[in-house]
């Protein structure tokens, strides 16, 4: 697994042994922030990004190379914070980038409203909307973000309140919902 483009690209990512994770594949990133490179859901430029599910890190981390100004990660599995630590230290983004060891269904309070934000929860969980509500009620949503979430190809998923579909997309066993936060 690598940086598909940005600054970092190439760079290698580290992922935790075993199936604790469940990084979005290379092609499917690479599609998706194509998607956000050609729309015009999302500035990248300067972007403040959350990425809840963060596991390695990747979507965040891509994010970053491709210019978005800081990223806060959300993750709970340890063995997943090792490998997103160790990802961040090795692309030396330790100044624009934040671990937050939680549950991404019930984060802490913001540091500040996110314009960007990716969840990658595991497959078929349910975990969508609660994680939805819990960054919306916490105060991790700015107005009008764009909300990138990742789920099985064969999972829907149902804007809850507050929240609209901007777009959805196939991309092999995946498949990427764009959602718009606080949009009338």
């Amino acid at each position: 697994m690598r940086i598909v483009a940005g600054r970092h690209k190439g760079r290698r990512l580290e992922a935790p042994d075993g199936r604790v994770a469940r990084p979005t594949a290379d092609r499917v990133r690479q599609a998706l922030f194509d998607i956000l490179a050609h729309s015009d859901l999302v500035d990248m430029e300067d972007a403040v990004v959350v990425d809840a599910f963060a596991g390695t890190g990747a979507l965040g981390l891509e994010a970053l190379s491709r210019g978005a100004a800081q990223a806060s990660f959300i993750e709970l599995n340890a063995a997943s914070l090792g490998a997103l630590h160790a990802n961040i230290k090795a692309l030396g983004e330790d100044g624009r980038a934040k671990v937050i060891r939680a549950d991404a269904t019930k984060p802490p309070a913001a540091p500040q409203p996110c314009t960007l934000a990716f969840l990658d929860p595991p497959y078929h969980a349910d975990l969508v909307t609660p994680c939805l509500d819990g960054l919306a009620a916490r105060g991790w949503l700015a107005d009008d973000a764009l909300v990138v979430v990742e789920v099985a190809a064969d999972e829907t998923v149902t804007p809850p309140p507050g929240f609209r579909l901007a777009d959805e997309r196939e991309r092999g066993a995946a498949r990427l919902v764009f959602l718009i936060y606080g949009a009338a």
